[in-house]
């Protein structure tokens, strides 16, 4: 797959993702701020309910202490026979019950014509007594509006608004709205106040998002107001509950994103990984063209009877043959090595070696080579304890890899050195470092140059021809010994490889 489907394919799932998410928060949203309506609301309606109670509660105390006023003043008018008494008892009825005309016996006509009149009086008079009830009803109630008027306010808050009374109608209110949940409350003034308070209620989050404020008596004169503030510490676990179901949509949201990562970053892995094979199989065409092309001249050379003839052209051949064999082979070999490796471990054949006498054998037959170069190759093996438990093949194979890398990746212009030291941090470690002065590597590169078929950009020269296999290789033998290996380096002014390795007590 290319790389730019890839690409196209990431994108398409990113948007498609980030819709997904935006949708799914724009609707917890919208769903937190219906809820969030919706309970200020039913607080609101409660609050008002409660206002306008403590208002009747008023208009009745006022009322009752007026009656009983007017009793005392006015007794029998407000007692009176005719009409309705206080108590809304019918009393006219009794006037025509005792009329002169429940008992009488037959009359004259001049006697009914004065009866009639003497009725149609009394009939007058008990009118007059009713309107005259009515509008003494229609001045108590005015009076009652004037002293509410008047002096309502000025009568303490703690008595128009009991804190007993105020709790119990909150309750009721809240219930019948549907919020049975705990709140605290308080009353204040115009200038923020506090008259009184419940135990639980704070007064320092007494304006922050829980806390609904209702006027009390709003007739008051502005200067006397008082509020009611009431507080609900549980509103936001109470709003967020009723969303609660869409928790599994968001696991389920996380999980995708994590298969969509991890899926992306696999794809991207292959690829590199893909592009990394067929790299390694153009150069180990290139390599074992090489030595192929070697091995087909001398063969050729050899069946030339001339060259049968002379000793020294037979020889220059076969030496040719031999040791194109070798490198092919040793090519074979780290090819075969690297795909063991990935299936299981190593076995090697583990024995005490002395370190330094290793590293001075390699170092003297990679000396010749350098030289050629123009270069030169210093040894300073000053540990004094370098018996290390290692594979003596592959340890050897190690140093002869990062040697070998310092000459393949030299600077042209300036003559090699390369430096091979041993020490003893400690009594339990030896480190071995080689460094050199070569064209070094970026540090973009450092991560990745012991991955496998990797190969630094700055490495891939003409004349330079590998698989990536080396430091993948020694990375892989240095783990499989129990040590570790490090590098510094710093582009175009060389490069120094540590490894640590445990030692033998």
């Amino acid at each position: 797959m290319k790389k730019s489907i890839i690409w196209l394919l990431t994108i398409v799932m990113a948007c498609a993702f980030l819709g997904f998410i935006y949708v799914q928060i724009t609707y917890m949203e919208n769903m937190i701020r219906m809820r969030n309506e919706q309970f200020s609301e039913s607080v609101m309606r409660s609050l008002n309910a409660v206002s306008s109670q403590l208002e009747q509660d008023e208009t009745l105390y006022f009322l009752e202490e007026d009656i009983a006023d007017l009793g005392v003043l006015y007794p029998k008018v407000a007692n009176s026979d005719f009409g309705y008494n206080i108590k809304g008892e019918e009393s006219s009825k009794n006037i025509l019950n005792n009329s002169e005309f429940a008992g009488s016996s037959v009359k004259t006509e001049s006697e009914k014509e004065q009866g009639s009149q003497s009725f149609q009086d009394r009939y007058q008079s008990v009118q007059e007594t009713l309107k005259g009830q009515y509008l003494y009803q229609r001045g108590l109630l005015n009076e009652v509006i004037l002293n509410i008027l008047n002096q309502s306010s000025s009568r303490p808050i703690e008595e128009r608004a009991d804190s007993a009374v105020v709790l119990d109608y909150l309750h009721q209110n809240l219930q019948s709205n549907g919020l049975d949940i705990p709140f605290e409350f308080a009353v204040v003034n115009r200038s923020s106040g506090l008259v009184y308070k419940s135990n639980g209620y704070n007064i320092e989050k007494g304006n922050d998002q829980n806390t609904y404020t209702q006027v009390l008596f709003p007739n008051d004169p502005i200067g006397r107001m008082n509020y009611l503030k009431v507080n609900f510490p549980t509103k936001k676990s109470i709003i967020f509950s009723s969303i609660k179901f869409m928790i599994p949509s968001f696991v389920l949201s996380f999980i995708l994103l994590v298969i969509f990562i991890v899926t992306i970053t696999i794809a991207f892995r292959q690829k590199r990984l893909t592009e990394m094979k067929n790299d390694f199989i153009n150069n180990m065409t290139h390599e074992l063209k090489t030595p192929i092309s070697s091995i087909s001249l001398a063969a050729q050379m050899l069946n030339d009877d001339a060259v049968r003839k002379s000793p020294a052209l037979f020889k220059r051949a076969s030496t040719v043959i031999n040791d194109e064999t070798k490198r092919l082979r040793f090519l074979v070999e780290k090819v075969l090595l690297m795909s063991m490796f990935n299936d299981q471990k190593a076995t090697l054949r583990l024995q005490d070696v002395d370190a330094n006498t290793t590293i001075n054998n390699v170092v003297k037959t990679f000396k010749l080579k350098v030289e050629n170069y123009g270069g030169s190759l210093q040894a300073d093996l000053d540990a004094e304890d370098p018996i290390v438990n290692v594979d003596e093949m592959h340890f050897t194979n190690v140093i002869f890899n990062l040697l070998d890398n310092a000459v393949k990746y030299r600077k042209e212009d300036t003559p090699l050195n390369i430096k091979v030291t041993t020490s003893n941090p400690d009594d339990n470690t030896i480190l071995i470092s080689i460094s050199d002065n070569g064209i070094g590597i970026k540090k973009e590169d450092l991560k990745r140059i012991f991955d496998k078929f990797y190969r630094v950009s700055t490495g891939n020269r003409h004349d330079v021809k590998g698989f990536g296999l080396g430091l993948a290789y020694v990375h892989k033998m240095i783990a499989e010994l129990k040590g570790e290996i490090s590098v510094e380096s710093e582009y175009n002014k060389g490069t120094n490889f540590i490894i640590k390795l445990p030692l033998i007590k």
